[in-house]
């Protein structure tokens, strides 16, 4: 059980920040790793080689880590981390999550347009609801949560966009499958980054 009473899947790996010094669920962190030239490197996809370096899904844990020499304490050694780091993390979960809700478009379990997307909300198909951060409010209200799914609001109406080979898209939705878990992992890091939920009322809707 974790400090705030939440029962842990013991399966599920879990690795130490470097910022906070809580131990929690790796799909909560960011991945680092030092570079052979001693630059500190994002590793999103955790694969690179080297001992990992685990920071928050957090802007401000990242920017802290880059600001007061953690990773350096946590490399043992003297390492430096670019500038913009927090932003180069955003920006690469964000080109994420776009592949993988595109990938899962062309493999037919994903829908944009806002009739298609309630469609597949009222049939109990839809397992994640994704809404264009600036899209409208009243336009978003008018949909909801999938029950026991999620919503999320971290990218774009031009972001979300790409993902359905559009210019725009304000809703889109997911059915199940291993794209969508994929997509879940991703965005919720990607929603520490931005620390947004779009301003939609849909967010705490069941």
């Amino acid at each position: 059980m974790s400090r705030g009473g939440i029962v842990k899947d013991r399966d599920e790996p879990e690795r130490r920040c470097i910022v906070t010094g809580d131990v929690q669920p790796k799909r909560g962190l960011i991945r680092f790793v030092t570079g052979p030239d001693g630059m500190v490197v994002p590793d999103l996809a955790e694969k690179l080689p080297g001992r990992g370096i685990w920071v928050a899904a957090d802007r401000a844990a990242i920017d802290k880590a880059a600001a007061k020499g953690l990773f350096s304490r946590a490399a043992r050694a003297p390492v430096k981390a670019p500038e913009g780091l927090a932003d180069l993390v955003e920006a690469g979960l964000a080109r994420r999550v776009i592949e993988l809700v595109s990938l899962a478009r062309k493999s037919g379990i994903a829908v944009a347009g806002f009739e298609k997307v309630k469609g597949w909300l009222a049939e109990g198909r839809a397992r994640v609801l994704l809404q264009a951060s600036d899209g409208s409010d009243r336009g978003k209200g008018k949909l909801w949560t999938p029950t026991g799914g999620r919503w999320f609001g971290c990218l774009s109406a031009s972001e979300l966009g790409l993902s359905f080979g559009r210019d725009h898209v304000i809703h889109g939705a997911l059915a199940a499958g291993g794209l969508t878990d994929k997509v879940i992992l991703e965005a919720g890091r990607l929603t520490g980054l931005r620390g947004h939920d779009g301003g939609n009322s849909a967010a705490g809707k069941e």
